[in-house]
């Protein structure tokens, strides 16, 4: 009896990878990040994270359940616990819960399920949320808990944050220049900010942990750090006096985790290795502008999504040679 021919489109190898694999290794990355936001900023971080992902669960289940009337939610992919995770890592230890579940509402439910649902949103759904958040409640999303009040939730005390001070000596107060924190603090997270922005050393080793599983690829983290660098790097050796050392640039702000776990996600940021590098020089250029010279001292979330829009662009721009095509 002769065997049946099957036929399907390709792949027709595959891989071992797949979405669970990836948003695990992504999970497992973020870890090194939270257990430094529970250091720094104790019970108010445990609260804002866990928070933002339950709500993220909730509202992803609810609207795939009865909007939609998808029978087979997605919630078990990972992607809404990655959300609601970095959600909470661009707000503040002390930010009310019914703000957090307005943005994790904003996230998936405007810029995610909006759009069909994972794979399908054009913009990074936790950014959205924060931009959201961000414009709504200004006064609520820049109020930093000074670090180490471990107990302390909605009455923690407040303070600067370093890159609110670099802000301020941009725009010619340079008294305030003595009250930045070295950069071994920066680098080791013990200054007020955003959850997930406090420790470079925790991010990098979420870094990492992602290039050695090959979840992602340096292309997009190193041209935007690079390009930041070079950008403040000038500015600083044309006037030291008003523009800090870029390192402080580097160090400071959502600039870490935006350039490794937002900017690098799959759906919202170019598909070929040469696109990805002027994906990430946008990025770098934009935040670098927005810092100098726009109303909110980081420019990071709007760089970035203002880049997810010229996504398409850049891919249709560095389309790849087809196979056989003869070059004129």
């Amino acid at each position: 009896m002769a065997e049946k021919l099957y036929i399907s489109t390709s792949p027709h190898i595959h891989s071992g990878d797949t979405i669970e694999r990836n948003m695990r290794w992504v999970i497992i990355a973020l870890m090194p990040a939270l257990v430094a936001s529970f250091i720094v900023f104790g019970l108010g971080a445990l609260i804002v994270t866990a928070t933002s992902v339950a709500f993220c669960l909730l509202f992803e289940w609810l609207i795939a359940k009865f909007l939609l009337k998808i029978k087979d939610t997605t919630i078990s992919d990972g992607s809404a616990v990655i959300t609601g995770i970095l959600l909470a890592f661009n707000l503040p230890s002390n930010i009310p819960i019914y703000m957090i579940a307005m943005g994790a509402l904003i996230a998936i439910g405007v810029g995610k399920m909006a759009f069909g649902g994972l794979g399908k949103n054009p913009f990074n759904p936790a950014l959205v949320g924060r931009v959201f958040l961000l414009i709504s409640f200004p006064a609520a999303m820049t109020s930093w808990p000074v670090p180490h009040q471990f107990m302390a939730y909605t009455d923690a005390v407040t303070g600067a944050t370093p890159l609110s001070l670099m802000s301020l000596i941009a725009g010619g107060d340079a008294s305030v220049a003595a009250q930045l924190p070295g950069l071994s603090s920066l680098f080791l997270g013990t200054t007020g900010g955003c959850l997930g922005e406090v420790s470079v050393l925790a991010l990098l080793l979420g870094l990492v942990i992602l290039l050695w599983r090959k979840v992602i690829t340096w292309h997009i983290p190193i041209s935007i750090l690079a390009t930041v660098a070079v950008l403040t790097g000038i500015m600083w050796f044309v006037n030291p006096v008003l523009y800090v050392n870029p390192l402080y640039h580097l160090c400071t702000g959502g600039l870490m985790l935006g350039a490794i776990f937002m900017a690098t996600d799959y759906v919202t940021s170019p598909m070929t290795t040469k696109g990805m590098v002027w994906y990430g020089i946008g990025i770098g250029f934009l935040t670098v502008l927005i810092r100098y010279f726009g109303s909110y001292p980081e420019g990071m979330s709007f760089a970035i999504l203002i880049m997810n829009g010229v996504t398409p662009l850049i891919n249709n721009w560095c389309k790849p040679k087809r196979f056989g095509k003869i070059a004129k």
